[in-house]
């Protein structure tokens, strides 16, 4: 660190650091430098040479550098030499060892001085940011551990409802034929169930789901699901929410059961049609409207499915404090109020 200048003028290729810069500097509860236009540091105030312990010869120049954690020096010199070139603000991360040997990160922040078209070069100051990424890495780790259990557990209750539905087809099997369409009604509705906990699993942010990605996606899979083309699934209206996901379990299990009732009440060959309207207005609570458009009816003599569908609906919604009414039929649409505290957004 160069003296205060003397008299005569500063030294050749050296920039003047005034008396005044110096004591507003030292007086900063701050890391603060300063360089020159060829990007040289010409100060470093009390703050920094308190966290280096170097003195302010051993700074100067380049000599702070000597600082720098070897992974970060070649990416730190890049970006600040690509800013003094277009004599930009930067803004960068970085590790630098503290006095007592250990790496600290600092978020550096410089800008350029510029007096009547005249570059003076930069001045800039350091935050120590180490508490904040070392919780990053732990919030990261502990994000990273969570994926994996739910995958785990994902897993888990895919294999376990594949068991189910070959137990259910076995005892379907060997069911009285007039057993055997609720049989196979519940194998199917434990295939939709794998069905929404695959689309949960698949969500990109597990804990606040985009319920019109979601519900186009399970909806898609539904489709497919049982006698694909019989059925197809439509999800219109405005905005969108995000759900966490308990809340999006019981939508797709009631839009799972909608679809089962659709299917078994029309006639094998024929298609029928659900419709999902989302209202997700600013500052309200989302709501959606749900309308089964069912074709002809089931022939005479199909085995005789047990309706459940409306106590089942009531049962999920209950299960994520959803507010439910209606029959979802054209006249009175199956309408949904997600609770208020439950809708999320995200970032």
């Amino acid at each position: 660190m160069a003296a205060d200048t003397p008299s005569n003028g500063p030294a050749p290729g050296r920039l003047e650091v005034g008396d005044a810069f110096r004591r507003f500097a030292d007086f900063v509860p701050l890391m603060m430098w300063r360089a020159g236009p060829n990007g040289q540091a010409v100060h470093h105030n009390e703050c920094w040479l308190e966290f280096t312990g170097r003195s302010a010869e051993e700074e100067i120049g380049d000599g702070w550098r000597r600082g720098l954690h070897p992974d970060d020096f070649e990416r730190h010199a890049a970006l600040v030499s690509e800013a003094f070139a277009a004599r930009k603000p930067f803004t960068v991360e970085f590790r630098l060892r503290r006095h007592d040997g250990a790496y600290r990160w600092l978020l550096e922040t410089g800008r350029p001085l510029e007096e009547d078209g005249c570059f003076h070069g930069y001045l800039g100051s350091c935050f120590d940011i180490t508490d904040r990424k070392h919780a990053e890495e732990h919030i990261e780790k502990a994000l990273s551990e969570k994926e994996a259990l739910l995958a785990e557990v994902y897993h888990r209750v895919r294999n376990n409802l594949q068991v189910m539905v070959s137990l259910i087809g076995l005892y379907g099997r060997a069911a009285p034929e007039l057993c055997r369409g609720s049989f196979e009604a519940l194998g199917q509705r434990v295939r939709a169930i794998a069905l929404v906990q695959q689309h949960l699993h698949e969500a990109p942010h597990i804990a606040s789901i985009d319920l019109r990605d979601y519900l186009h996606r399970l909806a898609s899979g539904l489709g497919q699901l049982r006698r694909a083309g019989r059925i197809g699934v439509t999800v219109s209206g405005r905005g969108t929410g995000f759900v966490e996901p308990r809340t999006a379990n019981a939508l797709g299990m009631i839009v799972a059961e909608i679809v089962a009732e659709c299917l078994d009440a029309t006639a094998e060959n024929v298609a029928c049609t659900i419709a999902i309207e989302i209202d997700a207005g600013a500052g309200a609570p989302v709501r959606l409207a749900i309308v089964s458009g069912a074709g002809e009816a089931a022939e005479p003599g199909r085995p005789n499915v047990p309706k459940l569908g409306p106590r089942l609906i009531a049962a999920y919604a209950a299960q994520a404090e959803i507010a439910v009414r209606g029959t979802a039929t054209a006249e009175d649409p199956l309408e949904l109020q997600l609770p208020e505290t439950r809708a999320v957004g995200q970032g």
